[in-house]
């Protein structure tokens, strides 16, 4: 009998910082044993190498920010079986999504000297305003615990083990203290979606919602508590302005902040 290929894996990048992609060469030895078992068929970020699709999984990094990454995100999507975006650029627009609330020729008009030659779209919004997306991986940068579970299940076609409650749910599991109730100190963790372990209450500070909205978060009761510690509307709206900022339910409470 021949011997069956191994699965290929393309891992894509659009605009974006490049630490979504690094979380996964940052898993080492378990990343080692994932490639034994599949043909990384084009990671830019770490091979030079690539062979032609059809890919099995597709892994894609980045918000779409021009005509040509809408082009190009029709065809990553047409050579793939499953496609996954990864992290907040890819997910909601990333931090750059903070342009689409202005008007992007201004930007290039003070920015640049021949803003001419500057070819962009009026929004940076996520992979799924374009395409089909199979699953979405939440985080700035994702967890490399959960891109590898991801990897995992969709190889193996099971749904990945990855929960979407709150961060308060970490925080009750690590025994930390609710800085919003004890310390009065603004917290988007009632509303962020679980996933960096609770890093930033453990050490006495607010959630910063870097895994975007978590699954049906109520953002009422949350801007309801910021303007019962004294914060303005302007105020609990740039809470809400982050690298998820272009996310349906953190665009939601912004206008509810007002």
């Amino acid at each position: 009998m021949p011997k069956q290929a191994k699965p290929k894996i393309a891992v894509w990048k659009f605009a974006s910082c490049d630490g979504c992609q690094l979380s996964l060469l940052d898993a080492e030895e378990a990343l080692l044993a994932v490639s034994q078992a599949v043909t990384i068929a084009y990671f830019p970020e770490a091979t030079t190498s690539r062979i032609p699709g059809h890919y099995d999984v597709s892994l894609v990094e980045g918000s779409i920010t021009t005509e040509h990454d809408v082009e190009m995100i029709k065809e990553i999507r047409s050579q793939s079986a499953l496609l996954a975006a990864i992290g907040a650029c890819a997910t909601a627009g990333g931090i750059q999504a903070l342009r689409n609330f202005k008007d992007v020729k201004e930007f290039t008009k003070i920015v640049y000297a021949k803003p001419e030659y500057i070819s962009t779209l009026a929004a940076s919004t996520p992979i799924s305003d374009h395409v089909k997306v199979d699953f979405e991986l939440r985080g700035c940068p994702i967890s490399k615990k959960h891109l590898l579970e991801l990897v995992r299940a969709l190889l193996r076609g099971a749904q990945p083990n990855i929960r979407h409650h709150s961060v308060c749910i970490e925080c009750k599991r690590n025994g930390t203290v609710c800085v919003m109730v004890a310390k009065q100190t603004p917290c988007l963790g009632p509303v962020t979606h679980a996933g960096c372990g609770a890093i930033c209450p453990s050490f006495n500070r607010g959630c910063y919602g870097c895994f975007g909205p978590a699954e049906d978060p109520n953002t009422a009761a949350v801007i309801r508590q910021y303007r019962e510690l004294g914060k303005s509307g302007p105020q609990v709206r740039e809470m809400f302005r982050n690298f998820n900022v272009w996310s349906a339910p953190f665009r939601k409470a912004q206008e509810e902040a007002i």
